[in-house]
């Protein structure tokens, strides 16, 4: 092994990743203050957050449901925010993907668990995921808002939501690093508007 060879490709790396974090920060400010927003209102109004999303987007699913059920930090102390992402149950996810198809795995449980006021928040970095598409469609249906995280031009899902997040890379890691961000940023936003710091 090069050293050196890997010590240079590792520091272009997380120089590449540092920059597009930075233009997240002049492209998407607003947008993530909008989703915030949306997320605020329904669950002052008693609404719930659904999640979904595919391979590391499910499991951003399930780390963005566990900051708002359990909480952020332990100095601050809060009730718990209903959220659930969609990508846990194998059981289910199996099933559904056996009797209706892949793409219904998401749709399936917000027509059994969504209802108006709530909100779904679809991530693909691509914004094409069949599944997570189908979700939006449902959700839309059910007067549900949609929330998107994606890619540089959002794909289909774009159209389909109320509020999309493009994080201007189309490098699949990179944008993946950008969402956890900007998932952490929606939990705390949200966390901070509903339960002030008391001090």
């Amino acid at each position: 092994m090069d050293r050196d060879a890997t010590g240079a490709q590792a520091r272009t790396y997380l120089l590449e990743a540092g920059a597009l974090m930075g233009r997240v920060a002049e492209t998407c400010a607003d947008d993530i203050a909008a989703a915030a927003d949306r997320l605020i209102d329904a669950f002052r109004a008693g609404g719930a957050l659904l999640i979904c999303g595919n391979g590391g987007s499910a499991a951003d699913a399930q780390h963005l449901a566990t900051e708002f059920v359990s909480t952020l930090t332990l100095d601050h102390p809060r009730p718990a925010i209903r959220a659930l992402a969609l990508t846990t149950d194998t059981s289910l996810l199996t099933a559904v993907a056996n009797d209706y198809g892949v793409e219904g795995m998401f749709a399936r449980q917000v027509d059994a668990i969504g209802r108006a006021g709530d909100v779904l928040l679809g991530i693909s970095t691509s914004g094409n995921s069949a599944n997570v598409l189908r979700a939006a469609e449902r959700a839309r249906a059910l007067g549900m808002t949609v929330l998107a995280l994606t890619g540089d031009g959002g794909g289909k899902l774009a159209p389909l939501a109320d509020v999309v997040v493009r994080v201007p890379s189309t490098v699949t890691a990179h944008v993946q690093e950008c969402h956890l961000a900007i998932e952490q940023l929606l939990a705390l936003l949200v966390e901070r508007a509903l339960f002030p710091d008391p001090s």
